[in-house]
């Protein structure tokens, strides 16, 4: 069992971040989970007008200052995929490749994961689909797999599931160098539906049909709900009142995970009011 924090923040955009800074002026113990852009949105931003005090600004330059700022409080991102949070009662623990987490409070910030899920996606969650191939790879010894890749770092979870499947099928949604185990077959062709009955059974693509024991779908991030069970979402985001709260106590979500307008000054208070609200029943022992 790892270390215990105050707030866990899931998510390193201008909502992430905002929360991250007002936690942390409060004395709070926090922890981030993010990536190196911090939120590729924001670096592909050609040109950002509608920023508060940052105009006629790129992306890239407004990534700078948010870097300046939480370096300048000591605040470290951590570069782990978390694929579950459970609620235990008055902590939640939060599940990442190789360990575990604990927090009193959590916030999503996760922005909006704008990839449909796959036709049978969610009807076979548990049941053969999967977000986490190192995770779950032990259950498919000696059985068939087949990993829909969205990004580099899925080929490493495809290379370890390799080793124990009997056969392994890798599917990119991405342009490259593909850097596959020779055992594993690379299939060049888009998922279209997954098919079962009790359990997955086969993937439909576009152009063939593909007999597996289990579906793996790799992006960059979870959707909330399968993020976190439970999670009441409406109209495809999380659903929050006026402090950000969500229906599962102590849980909080800010930014474009929670409705439009998806812009760069709503998540940033958004942020800062489920901060201050995860604090203010922190430091009450709510």
């Amino acid at each position: 069992m790892g270390e215990k924090y105050d707030i866990a923040i899931i998510g390193s955009g201008p909502a992430g971040l905002s929360a991250a800074i007002n936690a942390k002026i409060r004395n709070k113990k926090i922890i981030v989970f993010g990536n190196k852009n911090f939120s590729n949105k924001l670096i592909k931003a050609p040109k950002i007008n509608n920023y508060l005090g940052f105009y006629n600004i790129t992306g890239v330059e407004l990534k700078e200052k948010f870097e300046q700022h939480i370096k300048s409080m000591n605040i470290d991102i951590k570069y782990e995929k978390v694929n579950n949070v459970y609620a235990m009662g008055e902590y939640f623990t939060l599940m990442m490749k190789n360990e575990t987490y604990d927090a009193k409070k959590v916030i999503l910030a996760t922005g909006m994961e704008f990839t449909k899920p796959l036709r049978g996606e969610e009807e076979f969650l548990g049941r053969g689909v999967g977000y986490c191939a190192t995770c779950d790879a032990p259950l498919y010894r000696n059985k068939v797999v087949t990993i829909i890749g969205h990004n580099k770092e899925a080929e490493e979870e495809a290379n370890f599931v390799g080793e124990v499947a009997s056969k392994v099928y890798y599917v990119p949604m991405y342009k490259s160098e593909y850097n596959i185990n020779k055992n594993i077959e690379i299939v060049k062709d888009m998922p279209v539906e997954i098919n079962g009955k009790m359990k997955v059974q086969t993937l439909i693509l576009k152009d063939k049909k593909i007999d597996t024991d289990g579906v793996f779908i790799l992006k960059d991030s979870v959707a909330p709900n399968q993020l976190v069970p439970g999670l009441e979402i409406e109209d495809g985001h999380i659903k929050v009142n006026r402090k950000m709260e969500t229906n599962i106590p102590g849980c909080y979500a800010c930014g474009d995970c929670t409705g439009k307008p998806y812009q760069y000054m709503k998540a940033v208070g958004e942020g800062q009011v489920s901060a201050l609200n995860a604090v203010n029943k922190l430091d009450n022992k709510m």
